[in-house]
């Protein structure tokens, strides 16, 4: 039985201590209603119009702009900074590209017999009695030495600045077809875009001006006067490295390579060796290693048998089996011309000769 006052069934429901006393605390203030999504008619609109009892209300208008359009904002000045800056530092340009590039240095010196070259019938013979008896043959006469990583260099950069070297030497000294005077592009690919002008130059205009000799980037001997009488060329020599500042990698180069030559075009003819000693000084930077390029800073060759009166800048002209160097001197060197490079000439030992 309900207490007094209590009506039967106890209090119901929406009544003072009903269900809805969990809502007591909710308080709807004004931010709130206006923020409502929803808006009730009035009675007067609801009798005028037969709308339904509510209708939703506009979205508030913020002063200035929203929080996705600001982000919107940033995100565009982002990628806009990002593009002009990528524009400014390309990842492929190289990191000098303001330097001032340094001419190649090179030297070629021939070195011309006392007496006459000797020859034989089969190049092996002459091998055997040479010097370069215990050479190897082309690419094996070029290993790599142990690469260890430098203080600011990785190993693995240190292997390709050496293997870079490498295939400059064997693309330049020891291809057929470039001993042969004739392709140049194999060797080109390989140098710094920086060192491609003076290289473009030196093969078709060349001089002998310590610039831009030909013989000074490669070996090649002149197509109408001598071939390769064996493919196997000897070769002996060593390949060094050196971190010079935290930035670059020297190569230094030193190998003595040996070819058998015979008259062009003249098979039955004698075969005899030339003898080519050739110093390298290769350098690299990070961008050079990582597209497989180098820059030549100098050249130094010596070879012979050759005659000191001949150009010795754009192709080589060997003396040849039977042949002695004869009378005759470098061509002339004038003192007053600040870019004219000293002309040279040495004398071929006799011991660089075969033994007969």
């Amino acid at each position: 039985m309900a207490g007094l006052g209590g009506p039967p069934g106890g209090t119901p429901e929406g009544g003072p201590g009903g269900g809805e006393d969990e809502y007591r605390s909710v308080v709807f203030d004004e931010s709130f209603v206006r923020a409502a999504r929803l808006q009730e008619f009035s009675a007067q609109e609801r009798i005028t119009d037969h709308a339904p009892a509510v209708r939703r209300r506009p979205p508030l208008r913020r002063a200035g702009l929203s929080r996705q359009a600001l982000i919107l904002v940033v995100l565009i000045a982002v990628a806009f900074g990002t593009a002009i800056y990528m524009g400014v530092r390309h990842p492929y340009q190289s990191s000098a590209g303001g330097r001032a590039v340094e001419p190649v240095r090179m030297t070629v010196v021939p070195l011309a017999p006392r007496e006459r070259v000797p020859g034989a019938d089969d190049a092996a013979v002459l091998f055997a009695h040479s010097p370069a008896a215990h050479f190897r043959t082309a690419a094996e006469g070029v290993p790599l030495p142990g690469a260890r990583r430098t203080a600011h260099f990785s190993e693995d950069q240190v292997v390709n600045a050496l293997t870079t070297a490498k295939n400059y030497i064997v693309r330049s000294a020891l291809d057929p077809d470039v001993l042969g005077g004739g392709q140049v592009r194999s060797v080109r690919v390989l140098l710094d875009p920086d060192q491609l002008r003076q290289f473009d130059e030196s093969i078709t205009s060349p001089a002998a001006d310590g610039r831009h000799a030909p013989t000074g980037w490669l070996i090649r001997f002149d197509p109408a006067h001598a071939e390769l009488a064996d493919p196997e060329i000897r070769v002996d020599g060593s390949l060094r490295v050196v971190e010079s500042d935290a930035s670059t990698l020297d190569v230094t180069a030193d190998h003595t390579m040996v070819y058998a030559l015979r008259p062009a075009g003249d098979a039955r003819a004698e075969e005899s060796l030339f003898t080519v000693r050739r110093e390298l000084h290769f350098r690299f930077d990070r961008d050079d290693l990582r597209l497989h390029q180098t820059r030549l800073v100098a050249s130094y060759v010596q070879a012979g048998p050759l005659s000191c009166a001949d150009d010795s800048a754009n192709h080589l002209r060997p003396l040849l089996a039977g042949q002695q160097a004869g009378v005759g001197a470098p061509r002339g060197t004038d003192p007053f011309t600040s870019d004219d490079a000293p002309a040279l000439c040495g004398t071929l030992a006799e011991g660089a000769q075969p033994k007969g």
